[in-house]
């Protein structure tokens, strides 16, 4: 599923709680945590049919549901890292729409580094087929090598014509051909491995930007706190001024109270 068909399932995804602070974010919020979600259940069916490769259950149909499981996944995973990316560099987000974006990021890089396991894993069976494929081609030509060797000495080109010869080689040429098949799956899983690599680099780089904004907001806020500290102090110190120039004008006429009294007594006395 492209990108394009994600955003159209968006207007179509109604809100799951029926009221949004921006409706538009919700749809894409809630469209892309049911996209983590199949993504989940897809890695949980792919490590149920990797348990099998390598047993008596082992076949083409197995591997064929793997390596469908692993191309699904893995356009899934690059659909769902935009569409977080879209939702991380939403503009001015609330609260709760800063809390929706954490915890998609957070439910994305855990589903990720599950796949990463997955993928790996499923190199390594791979790799595992086609080491045994090879050593038994080689015991199967040894073998014939000896059989044709035994009783007679044959000369090197007459033993490689016999060999080609009672080779059954349909078969040889089917192992071998699977042997191409799987080493081009592997360089695919190899080649998803190092595509989820940079989608977690790119993850740690978006969220090491979002943590220097962060440390810019906090200085900012500090920076707040100390002016308005000293503010405060400034305040506190003109409040202290005044209440202090108000005690001197309250002596001052009480002063010139009694010097007013003691003038009055003396005319009238006198």
């Amino acid at each position: 599923m492209s990108f394009d068909r994600l955003s159209s399932l968006e207007a179509q995804t109604p809100s799951s709680t029926g009221y949004s602070d921006d409706p538009e974010f919700a749809s894409l919020t809630s469209s892309l945590s049911s996209r983590l979600f199949t993504l989940t259940s897809n890695i949980t069916q792919l490590n149920r049919q990797l348990a099998l490769v390598g047993t008596k259950k082992d076949s083409e149909v197995v591997r064929g549901r793997v390596t469908r499981l692993l191309d699904e996944t893995r356009a899934g995973f690059r659909d769902v890292t935009e569409g977080v990316k879209r939702a991380k560099s939403w503009e001015d987000p609330t609260a709760a729409m800063k809390y929706t974006q954490e915890k998609l990021q957070n439910q994305l890089t855990a589903a990720m580094a599950e796949f990463q396991s997955a993928q790996r894993l499923s190199a390594e069976k791979t790799r595992q087929y086609v080491a045994a494929t090879k050593r038994q081609i080689h015991e199967q030509d040894e073998e014939r090598y000896t059989d044709e060797g035994e009783g007679q000495q044959v000369p090197l080109v007459q033993q490689q014509v016999q060999r080609a010869a009672l080779a059954e080689q349909s078969e040889v040429d089917f192992q071998e051909s699977l042997i191409v098949q799987r080493e081009e799956e592997i360089r695919d899983i190899e080649r998803g491995i190092t595509e989820l690599n940079d989608i977690f680099r790119d993850l740690g780089t978006m969220v090491s930007a979002q943590g220097e904004s962060l440390d810019i907001i906090e200085t900012n806020i500090a920076t707040v706190a100390q002016d308005h500290k000293a503010a405060h102090l400034e305040l506190r110190g003109a409040a202290k001024y005044q209440k202090s120039a108000r005690n001197r004008m309250c002596c001052l006429l009480l002063i010139l109270a009694v010097v007013l009294t003691v003038i009055l007594l003396a005319i009238f006395l006198g």
